[in-house]
């Protein structure tokens, strides 16, 4: 047998990817780290009504967006994450003051499709922490005006409906739509109609049927006739081809078919979480973070995704504790582990570098806006799964 040279272990031994998977994460200083990083946005002082986007590389403070925009909701849910592990009220009193600035979205006459992102990330959170009944009834109102968008010919929610004309598709819906879904789940359980959770589940199967390849690496795109509810075709958006395995839209599937195999009991969205999973897993390169589509012929020099590994780490660790083969459960939370350690590791934390958690996310390549950056929703899935993963450890569910 060839012996490897000592020089090359002693340099493995002292990378820091290698150092941290042979010892479990330290989840308390990962969650104070990003306590600390909160606080240095807060310290920016903006407006509740301005929240922070993305980083680029050559800045330490955060591009800001206005209520409208799709992310608007991670940031007070990212607070609300902080406020949890912290107890500290000066950033419940931020997270409030956040959450309560969105509420003006829900007055214009114009519905959004990512009603869930910037209302059950910001608000759900807020209930869930405080049971302030405000909270409750944003959530609620979110949900109704969620529901307007379901075509019921074709069974699912109608994905950019402001840009339908630019589109030039009769009906289309996107993967990351099924993160909405939790929200309509939320709401018909607690005072809103129950066909919401009618619409929830029929979003759900119908996505279900046709977002997905033979191999079970998913469509970003589902294209439909809106009046007789056809499958026309998939395509992509923001991934890199049609026929491409884009790393963020199959992270929204894992994550989105496992909520709704938990909100609904359903064993055939529990075995489309698995298999959703496993190819993402299969595929992955060394180090447990994906590249931004797994097809890009760029690979090993195109950029990286954080924020599908945040997302995926945090789907993980709840689809471990749905399966009942334990062996299989114990499979997908040392995934999710794995994930998270490589996150938490010098490679991809912002530390000094900004004012984030992470680096290294990818939003929109194809449009080449936001390109190995830094982004809220990679901060928000990364505390979320922190904080699971520390619930967990303590015996306590999700």
């Amino acid at each position: 047998m060839k012996k490897i040279p000592v020089l090359i272990i002693f340099l493995c031994l002292l990378h820091p990817a290698y150092s941290q998977s042979k010892k479990a994460l330290d989840v308390d200083k990962e969650l104070s780290y990003c306590l600390t990083q909160v606080k240095k946005t807060l310290a920016e002082k903006q407006p509740y009504n301005r929240l922070p986007r993305r980083i680029s590389k050559a800045d330490s403070n955060w591009n800001y967006v206005g209520i409208e925009d799709w992310t608007s909701g991670f940031w007070p849910g990212t607070l609300w994450y902080a406020y949890e592990y912290s107890k500290d009220n000066t950033i419940k009193d931020a997270a409030a003051g956040y959450t309560n600035a969105l509420t003006p979205v829900l007055d214009e006459k114009e519905h959004d499709h990512d009603l869930g992102f910037m209302f059950y990330t910001s608000a759900g959170n807020g209930y869930r922490l405080t049971r302030d009944s405000v909270y409750r009834q944003t959530i609620l109102r979110a949900s109704d005006s969620l529901a307007l968008l379901f075509n019921p010919k074709v069974g699912t929610i109608l994905s950019w409906p402001r840009m339908i004309s630019q589109m030039g598709w009769p009906h289309n819906t996107i993967m990351d739509n099924m993160i909405n879904l939790e929200m309509l789940f939320w709401a018909a359980k607690n005072g809103g109609d129950k066909k919401l959770r009618d619409i929830a589940e029929k979003h759900a199967e119908t996505t279900m049927k046709n977002h997905f390849r033979p191999d079970w690496t998913s469509y970003h795109v589902a294209v439909y006739d809106d009046k007789s509810g056809e499958f026309i075709k998939g395509v992509t958006h923001q991934g890199y081809a049609d026929n491409s395995l884009w790393a963020r839209g199959q992270a929204w599937a894992i994550y989105g078919f496992t909520m709704s195999a938990r909100e609904t009991g359903r064993r055939y969205f529990l075995e489309t979480a698995q298999k959703t999973a496993d190819v993402y897993i299969k595929n992955l390169p060394a180090g447990h973070v994906p590249y931004w589509d797994f097809n890009d012929p760029k690979i090993p020099d195109a950029p990286k995704d954080a924020s599908a590994a945040a997302i995926v780490a945090s789907g993980l660790l709840e689809l471990s504790t749905l399966v009942k083969d334990k062996k299989v459960a114990q499979h997908y939370r040392a995934e999710a582990e794995r994930m998270l350690t490589s996150l938490a590791s010098s490679a991809y934390k912002s530390g000094d570098q900004n004012h984030a958690f992470l680096l290294h996310s990818t939003g929109h390549h194809p449009n080449g806006t936001e390109i190995d950056v830094s982004i809220n929703y990679a901060d928000y899935y990364y505390i979320e799964a922190l904080t699971r993963l520390k619930k967990l450890r303590a015996g306590k569910s999700l």
